[in-house]
């Protein structure tokens, strides 16, 4: 295994910290990931596909009451862009456009349920 990748280690005292915080350390991946999700709609057009492999922007529109068109188009080629997402054309007429998810966001799905699983057995503290 690569000894940059420190996803099982953080250093203490005398270590290199540079493993974690460095350029190619774990923070900067995770926040390189983190940074891939960022935006109001990319989880749930994420869920949606992981539920349904293949769908129209049509009806992720239908599934997400208050996503615009545009916003819907812009977080699917975002998510595209970063490899999560495939868009397919099928080169018909009228046009026929599918979305779903890569290999790549299939091998995200463990970490967000985990991130789920986080979030249930950590309720937010009650407000004073």
């Amino acid at each position: 295994m690569n000894e940059a990748i420190t996803h099982f280690k953080v250093p203490v005292e005398d270590e290199d910290r540079s493993a974690c915080l460095g350029p190619d350390g774990s923070v900067a991946h995770v926040g390189r990931v983190l940074r891939m999700l960022s935006g109001r709609w990319k989880l749930p057009i994420l869920f949606r596909l992981f539920t349904e492999r293949s769908m129209r922007s049509s009806q992720l529109l239908r599934d997400m009451p208050g996503v615009s068109q545009k916003m819907l188009t812009q977080h699917l080629r975002e998510l595209e862009d970063d490899g999560l997402v495939e868009r397919r054309d099928f080169g018909e007429q009228p046009p026929r456009v599918e979305y779903g998810v890569t290999g790549a966001g299939l091998r995200l799905m463990p970490v967000l349920l985990a991130v789920r699983e986080f979030s249930r057995d950590h309720p937010r503290p009650q407000e004073g």
